[in-house]
């Protein structure tokens, strides 16, 4: 504990990606931080400005709609959360991280003066980070950019790129998530020795071993299928499509697998259709069921009820699920995309595999099914990074700042 009680450190947590009344569970990484941080009775108060836009945009303009207005403020767990509302022009490209920062203006003005914050906390590169840079400028303050995964893609772009760039090289310090993420900070001239990794952490009360049989028996699964679960939003960067393709191949081996796909339509479109076109080519509805979004408890029994959990995304920062599974003891195939290789860095805890490789997907999730793993061992393994640990870290590295000169 850190004995600052006297000065306490107030921070603005800026976000567009965290939980919200039409969708909880976006962004449960970035609460499941803040209310660790905010628990650690460390002299930190923390205020969460989470912009919403006033109309979504989902695929181009085929999925539109309307939002209904929510509370400016409201109290999310140990956290306040304000809320102002933006307009994002669709096709805008980094302009949407000059009005994310001209409709947040006001409201980090005003936190400024009732709320007397020391430090902005950006959640994502862009547009987040961009626009946090542009509201610490203005509000005279230090700030930190989180780097979860999402800023590659950006960069493909000539001015989202520069604008990163620019954000990146200015901040006090750019948080990283895993160390590829850190490299490529670093590849975009940010100084090493402002960029520092801090992986996510797990709720190991929650993610946890428990009684197969049970798990099954609830959800209806019997205990002589082989089971993979494949989580996430149903997009395409997710790879739900890879993991079907796999269950088709192991199946047609003689293996009767079946995969549960858990998750809801995310932003960026709706891929749902193409899943389920996909899995129905294959004749055998027992093979492949959509469970949609589920609760984190349910998700943990999922995950206990799974032999094999099953990540075939075409990039990731630090994916949850990955860890979540592991705290849960059961082993899993992914590709090497993000944080992978330092979630599973041997072969007692599961197979990684090339993110364009069909055939070693397949492979590898046959190979782990006909395996007889150490779940003790996996659980002990996922279990060894708490939500906790990342709050210390990250509390650490926003007094280093601070204190710089």
């Amino acid at each position: 504990m850190s004995d600052s009680g006297a000065n306490p450190l107030r921070v603005v947590s800026f976000t567009t990606v965290f939980p919200r009344p039409d969708d909880g569970s976006m962004g449960l990484f970035v609460r499941n931080r803040l209310e660790a941080i905010a628990r650690t009775g460390d002299s930190v108060e923390i205020i969460v400005v989470s912009p919403i836009p006033f109309i979504e945009y989902s695929g181009f303009l085929s999925q539109r709609r309307l939002r209904q207005p929510d509370a400016v403020e409201e109290r999310d767990g140990a956290v306040l959360v304000h809320r102002p509302r933006w307009i994002y022009p669709p096709f805008a490209g980094a302009g949407n991280a000059l009005f994310l920062f001209f409709f947040s203006l006001r409201t980090l003005f005003a936190l400024r003066r009732s709320f007397r914050f020391s430090l902005i906390d950006a959640h994502f590169g862009f547009p987040d980070g961009v626009a946090a840079w542009l509201l610490a400028t203005v509000c005279g303050r230090p700030y930190t950019i989180t780097l979860r995964g999402n800023e590659v893609v950006h960069v493909r772009h000539r001015w989202r790129r520069l604008l990163l760039r620019h954000a990146l090289r200015r901040a006090g310090l750019v948080i990283a998530v895993s160390e590829r993420l850190r490299g490529f900070a670093v590849s975009l001239g940010v100084d090493p020795e402002r960029a520092v990794t801090v992986p996510n952490g797990v709720d190991a009360s929650l993610f946890r071993p428990r009684d197969r049989r049970d798990c099954r028996a609830k959800h209806g699964i019997s205990e002589a299928s082989p089971v993979v679960v494949s989580v996430g939003h149903l997009i395409e960067e997710k790879g739900h499509h890879r993991a079907i393709e796999a269950i088709r191949a192991i199946r047609q081996s003689g293996v009767p697998a079946r995969l549960l796909i858990v998750g809801g339509q995310g932003g960026g479109g709706n891929y749902e259709s193409q899943l389920r076109q996909l899995a129905g080519e294959f004749g055998d509805a027992e093979a492949i069921a959509f469970l949609g979004q589920v609760c984190q408890e349910t998700l943990a029994e999922l995950l206990c009820a799974a032999d094999v959990m099953c990540l075939a995304s075409s990039r990731e920062g630090w994916p949850n699920v990955v860890h979540e599974s592991l705290a849960c003891g059961t082993p899993v195939v992914a590709t090497d995309v993000g944080a992978v290789p330092e979630m599973i860095p041997a072969g007692d805890y599961g197979y990684i595999v090339p993110p364009d490789s069909p055939t070693a997907l397949a492979d590898a999730l046959a190979l782990a099914l006909d395996r007889q793993w150490d779940r003790a061992a996996i659980s002990s393994h996922g279990q060894q990074r708490s939500w906790d640990h990342v709050a210390r870290d990250v509390i650490s590295h926003w007094r280093r700042v601070l204190a710089a000169p």
